[in-house]
């Protein structure tokens, strides 16, 4: 418990100038994304977290300076004066803490969906660290865009049409095929459905979000001329590994992603639910972004060419498989 000479004096050097009265971190390194891209949307998606988020922490940072930083306009935004005086002083500021951090250990923070991280990018990270010896890796999983920021080096973010363009702190890594599968104990004889028309009679397990196109099973049944499901209850996950979790344990029948169905594909721990289906292309991409002020680290930019390369490979790997077991749907028919 504090004395009242300890606040005392606490009071004093706080008056006396001697104790600073600083701002807070999360609401700097926020004004500083919104000054640079001057864009709270840009910010938002560097940052990992929502629109309303940014905004509420620049609000934060006027309120405790005593001074807007930031005008809204409609459209855009602009620096008031005294933003522009903060920024280059901020960012400065900034790239020499990024700076200190780069001296002795070389360490990466990669944050990257945590169905990512879970279902691909997790057991292959060794492979990357025997390629660059000396660089430590720490994983961090991003549950939602909402999550807190995460101080890091490398985001691996999902990203829509138009916002993946590449750039000196971004880089555009890979699109993917969605595709439906399921557990093969879930299938007569294991094997994927010869008639797509009985996946109605099978449990759809759908993304907690409203889906619409290569996600929507409404647009899949229609494209497989199968009937919707009976019933109107619906099982949904808010999270992509869930519902990937669940469709292993035979829960039901899942869209899925390239990256994310490769290893349980090459395992046998799911298989394609129907016969004949072309895979659908995923409107969103994922890209890579860093600070600015590791803009030149070698071992980012060494991560992200592996992270490409690694990505080639699974889905040429995934292309190959599901051509695969097209060509021997097509020798079964055949036969029969």
């Amino acid at each position: 418990m504090q004395r009242p000479h300890d606040v005392a004096s606490c009071r004093a050097l706080t008056e006396n100038g001697r104790m600073r009265r600083l701002p807070p971190f999360a609401e700097l390194v926020a004004f500083e994304a919104v000054a640079r891209h001057l864009s709270f949307t840009r910010a938002s998606e560097e940052l990992c977290v929502t629109q309303s988020a940014v905004s509420h922490r620049i609000r934060r940072l006027e309120r405790h300076f005593g001074t807007a930083l930031v005008q809204r306009l409609n459209p855009g935004i602009a620096l008031t004066p005294a933003g522009a005086a903060l920024l280059p002083q901020l960012a400065a500021a900034l790239d020499g803490l990024a700076q200190l951090g780069q001296r002795g250990e070389r360490r990466l923070r990669v944050a990257a969906g945590t169905a990512l991280c879970t279902w691909w990018l997790a057991g292959r990270l060794a492979d990357f660290m025997a390629q660059r010896p000396g660089v430590s890796v720490e994983l961090v999983p991003i549950d939602s865009p909402q999550s807190p920021i995460p101080v890091v080096d490398v985001r691996v973010l999902w990203v829509a049409p138009g916002e993946d363009a590449p750039g000196p702190t971004q880089a555009p890594l890979f699109a993917e095929q969605v595709f439906p599968v399921c557990a093969p104990q879930l299938l007569p004889g294991g094997h994927p459905l010869p008639d797509a028309k009985a996946l109605s009679r099978f449990p759809l397990l759908h993304k907690a979000v409203h889906a619409t196109g290569e996600w929507s099973w409404t647009l899949w049944l229609e494209r497989l001329g199968t009937p919707a499901p009976a019933g109107d209850s619906e099982l949904r996950f808010a999270d992509m590994g869930l519902l990937m979790s669940a469709a292993v344990n035979g829960s039901g029948v899942a869209l899925t992603r390239s990256l994310l169905a490769h290893d349980a594909l090459a395992q046998g721990r799911l298989v394609p639910a129907v016969r004949d289906f072309t895979p659908m292309a995923s409107v969103k991409r994922h890209v890579a972004r860093w600070p600015s002020a590791k803009a030149d680290d070698p071992d980012i930019h060494a991560f992200v060419d592996w992270l490409v390369a690694e990505a080639k490979r699974t889905l040429a790997a995934t292309e190959a498989m599901l051509a695969g077991a097209a060509s021997a749907r097509t020798m079964q028919r055949r036969r029969a």
